[in-house]
């Protein structure tokens, strides 16, 4: 057995000792090309998650989610509960896109936007790093008995976790609630909120366990993704991979630097195990035993493989993006069948939407005929025999700006014989709001053909321009 801790059973975990405990994963830092365009890429999207919900469109937030109203608002345009299948194909495109990238790129997802690996990745760590030091100053930390310079600095660092878990917090709360109202809400007593305080008590100390203590272990033991990868993913999926036709067979640095002082030609690949790679892992892998459920794709081991790799006077690129097909000297297939289907997928899906987000500032009428029997008997003028049908309304106008609207039959003859009577004709609709209203019918049973007659109902604007139409069917005795 291997006296080095990194050199595991290929069975074991490296976050778990011999007696299945929790080992603290302490990567060690690094730096490359893969560290900077990530480090860059993080900034961008923290900056774009803090931004967001102070930026307004349209009178509105440019992202809204408000539950409690059942309306969610997307740059300027406001859906409703019962626009749930937009939602749906919101969803779908996210698990569509998810799976293109999966199967183009494998789990870059993961090293590259979760807000798991991002938070802590750009903030957590750094303030770890900053209060109780280096990785291998952690390591020492972690094993040393509890002292009060440890139990300071332990107390500091989780007091600072607190502070960014707050905000982080608050800021995914601006997204329910509204970033603006929320600032004012801060500022109040909690009772007078006491609902959203409670969920914020929540969702703060979820984040707090998960991004201060948790970590890899939700990957490796609570993420589902992971579990999908190895469905979305084929052999020419790009990934993070190891060499093996030019790192093995492996050689110790002993071994390399003997090899360099004696000149001889002794076959031997590239990796001189080292171990760099496995220290810089945030989930504790050894990538050289091929893609495992536990990588994140987050580049940590190319960089610090790199870094040796110079050092020794060898090409970089021992650790790098490629498919496993590419390892093993096959062609590249041209037709990816499981990319085109993902690709058809959301094309679809982006059409749909599309077409529903281009209707959603027309107006939307829905009948719905009122309960009880489907007519009643009336008397009308000159004490002529009539019918009475009743309807419910439901108008929903997608638009910032509000909407007077005037209700009229189509056909002069029915103009005559039908009366529309409802509490507001025209009706004044609320910008980006639902509005329901009552209306009647009243006309003569001689209008009735076979107990029932069919009208054309018009919708106007002040302008007298057709907004929309309804085919309405009116009924009575036969």
């Amino acid at each position: 057995m291997s006296t080095n801790r990194f050199d595991l059973h290929k069975e074991r975990l490296a976050t778990t000792d011999e007696t299945g405990h929790r080992v603290f994963i302490h990567p060690e830092n690094v730096k490359g090309k893969w560290r900077t365009r990530r480090t860059y890429f993080y900034w961008f999207l923290i900056v774009i998650y803090l931004v967001v919900p102070w930026i307004n469109f349209k009178g509105k937030q440019i992202i809204l989610l408000d539950i409690p109203a059942r309306e969610f608002t997307f740059f300027g345009t406001t859906f409703f509960a019962h626009d749930a299948p937009l939602i749906l194909l919101l969803l779908l495109g996210f698990v569509f896109t998810m799976g293109l990238i999966t199967s183009l790129y494998g789990r870059v997802w993961c090293g590259w936007a979760c807000p798991q690996t991002v938070f802590i990745d750009t903030i957590y760590r750094k303030i770890e790093t900053f209060i109780e030091g280096k990785p291998r100053q952690r390591q020492k930390l972690e094993m040393s008995p509890w002292t009060l310079s440890k139990i300071f600095k332990k107390a500091f660092k989780w007091l600072i976790y607190l502070i960014v878990t707050l905000h982080i917090t608050h800021s995914l709360l601006g997204y329910f609630v509204g970033a603006r109202k929320l600032f004012w809400i801060t500022l109040s007593p909690p009772t007078e909120h006491m609902t959203l305080f409670l969920f914020m008590v929540v969702i703060t100390t979820i984040f707090l366990f998960d991004f201060g203590w948790f970590r890899e272990q939700f990957c490796i033991i609570a993420c589902p993704y992971g579990r999908f990868q190895s469905v979305m993913m084929d052999s020419q999926s790009l990934t993070v991979v190891y060499d093996y036709n030019r790192g093995e067979p492996r050689r110790s640095q002993t071994q390399a630097e003997a090899e360099s002082e004696d000149e001889t030609n002794i076959k031997e690949g590239d990796c001189i195990s080292c171990f760099h790679c496995v220290k810089a892992c945030p989930t504790g892998i050894d990538i050289r035993r091929g893609t495992q459920l536990e990588c994140i794709a987050c580049t940590n081991c190319i960089d610090a493989c790199d870094e040796i790799m110079l050092k020794v006077q060898k090409e970089p690129g021992l650790i790098r993006f490629d498919s496993e097909d590419s390892l093993e000297g096959k062609e590249k297939k041209g037709n990816r069948v499981r990319s085109y289907i993902y690709g058809a997928a959301i094309a679809i899906v982006l059409t749909l939407f599309a077409y529903n987000i281009n209707n959603a500032g027309k107006l939307n009428v829905t009948f719905l005929r009122g309960t009880g029997t489907p007519f009643k008997h009336t008397i009308l003028e000159n004490d002529v025999p009539g019918v009475l049908n009743l309807y419910r309304l439901r108008f929903d106008f997608k638009n910032q700006k509000d909407l007077l609207v005037k209700m009229e039959l189509e056909k002069p003859l029915h103009q005559k014989m039908i009366e529309l009577v409802t509490p507001q004709n025209p009706l004044h609709l609320i910008g980006s709001k639902s509005k329901n209203t009552i209306l009647h019918f009243r006309f003569p049973t001689s209008l009735l053909e076979n107990g029932s007659v069919k009208v054309n109902i018009l919708f106007k604007n002040k302008s007298n321009q057709v907004l929309t139409q309804k085919e309405v069917t009116l009924v009575g005795p036969l």
